[in-house]
């Protein structure tokens, strides 16, 4: 168990996304059940794309899902051994440096039905590539003019072990080494050597790199020392969700046309995203473990998401009522200029029992979507002659109504029954009389709140192929809510049920004023489909 070692090694070009809590969960609890480290390992080779924000963040959201790394290193940190073995290839004639362009590198590797072309500069001697070599690194060519390759097969079936670029010149600065360095390495001879020199003895990683196996154990079996670990890389299946997608480059380009403000938008299922959202550590941890570890690929629904998080915050979420869309309704037989404070309960999922009050009066609001002038088959709530419950409250029933000049309804009149208090009256006596309740808010002491509405970013479940003709123009809907004044005490990261409604998140602006993020809705289809999750 001593040498049993894993790592996470995120590239620091983007934000993480739903698919790296799978590999995230994967690598650190298997640290956990063995008692071994896990290393944190930036990835960091291209400097055109890196830099610190995207590190900070990273860091950030494994802190968030609730792992500690033990070591936390970079691939940079390795430049120096990198580029002494990237000699040894040279020495051992298993490396050249090619003076082709980048298209004609591509068409003479071909493709896997026909033989690739070597490169002219193949059979360059030793001396030569290790002169050209130094020069690379030196500064004294340009961007572009030739790269150092790996001497392997170019007839080989795999198109990965066809020759592949070792080094390119990048003149960039490096976040983290300046203007050290003008070569860098690629991924590919970076990742398995760092997993080497950490001495990882299991490299886990998604199935798109099944294909790169045999150049990853190549490379390193070039440098390998038979009294140290070899690392073994094992294979399992990305995690896709419907309705979104998880391309780094098509989150950038979404950022770019500001189809969405930032990386951690809550439209996109970033991690940062998703906690902006108001998705908790433990439902994504719980989705992961729900979904499992396989190799098939498939597509999860995104419903099945939505369940995890809608059962964690329906034992956490404390109940308020909020109206969206609202509409007055007077009840006549209601006394003028009186206030009566109900008791609520706040969670009733809840362990211990709390209650809140809410103010109840005369004038109320209402949503919209519950009246209709006239019943309607399997309509169950308030019309005309019709009676409903009020939410904590009264039987009411809707007598007549007030119309503008549009013919547009403006008022509900209704009485209610002063016996039919909630909790009052026994449940058999009620039993038939009602079939519906609603939600409400007393108007004089509603509280005006800022409400994000998402829906998904995507009208299709499989957006990937042309995501760019499938972006849902209405995945956000800003609005102002009427909520009971208990909301006058919400804080940045508290969690809500509006009731019927749904699940909520407080966030702050740049202003320092608070709004409200819809997280989900109440019920999805995977309601009944699952109920032991």
């Amino acid at each position: 168990m001593e040498r049993i070692r894993f790592r996470f090694p995120p590239e620091p070009n983007g934000y993480l996304h739903i698919g790296h809590i799978k590999a995230i969960c994967l690598n650190f609890e298997l640290g956990r059940k063995y008692k071994s480290p896990v290393n944190l390992r930036f990835d960091d080779t291209n400097p055109v794309v890196e830099n610190k924000n995207f590190i900070e963040s990273i860091k950030k959201d494994i802190i968030f899902l609730g792992f500690k790394w033990d070591k936390e290193s970079y691939a940079s940190d390795y430049f120096t051994k990198l580029y002494e073995w990237a000699i040894k290839l040279i020495k051992d004639n298993k490396a050249y440096v090619d003076d082709q362009s980048q298209n004609i590198i591509k068409f003479q590797r071909k493709n896997p039905f026909e033989i690739g072309i070597n490169s002219i500069y193949r059979n360059r001697s030793i001396d030569e590539n290790l002169d050209l070599f130094d020069k690379m690194k030196n500064g004294f060519f340009k961007e572009g003019s030739c790269v150092l390759r790996a001497k392997i097969n170019m007839e080989s079936s795999n198109m990965n072990m066809r020759d592949p670029i070792m080094y390119r010149i990048l003149q960039k600065k490096h976040h983290k080494t300046g203007y050290q360095w003008c070569i860098y390495p690629t991924y590919d001879w970076t990742h398995g050597q760092c997993d080497y020199i950490e001495q990882i003895s299991h490299s886990l990683c998604s199935l798109e790199f099944e294909n790169r196996k045999p150049l990853y154990n190549w490379y390193i079996n070039q440098i390998y020392d038979e009294k140290k670990i070899k690392p073994k890389q094992i294979e399992f299946s990305r995690l896709n969700i419907s309705h979104t997608i998880t391309s780094k480059r098509k989150i950038k380009y979404l950022i770019e046309k500001k189809i969405i403000q930032s990386w951690d938008d809550p439209r996109i299922l970033t991690i940062s995203g998703l906690r902006h959202k108001g998705y908790t550590p433990i439902s994504l941890i719980n989705f992961v473990h729900n979904i499992g570890i396989s190799k098939r690929n498939n597509i999860i629904d995104i419903s099945l998401l939505e369940f995890c998080i809608r059962v964690h915050l329906n034992k956490i979420a404390t109940r308020v009522m909020v109206v969206l869309d609202p509409i007055k309704l007077i009840i006549d037989n209601y006394p003028e200029n009186t206030t009566e404070w109900i008791k609520a309960e706040k969670n009733p999922e809840s362990t211990t029992i709390e209650f809140r009050k809410v103010p109840f009066s005369k004038y109320l609001f209402i949503e919209k979507n519950d009246f209709l002038e006239k019943e309607q088959e399997n309509f169950f709530r308030l019309c005309i002659g019709k009676e409903v419950r009020l939410k904590n409250a009264y039987i009411i029933k809707a007598n007549y109504i007030k119309k503008n000049f549009d013919g547009k309804i403006t008022e509900i009149y209704c009485s209610y029954d002063q016996k039919s208090k909630s909790g009052k009256k026994e449940k058999n006596k009620e039993k038939g009389r009602v079939k519906s309740t609603l939600h409400w808010v007393s108007i004089k002491h509603s509280l005006p709140i800022k409400i994000n509405l998402y829906n998904t970013l995507f009208l299709k479940k499989n957006p990937n192929i042309d995501f760019k003709k499938n972006i849902n123009k209405k995945s956000i809907d800003k609005i102002m809510g009427y909520a009971e004044p208990f909301l006058k005490k919400a804080k940045k990261g508290d969690h809500y049920q509006f009731q019927r409604i749904g699940y909520f998140y407080v966030e702050k602006d740049k202003k320092n004023k608070i709004f409200f993020n819809k997280t989900v809705s109440i019920k999805n289809k995977w309601e009944k489909k699952i109920k032991k999750l």
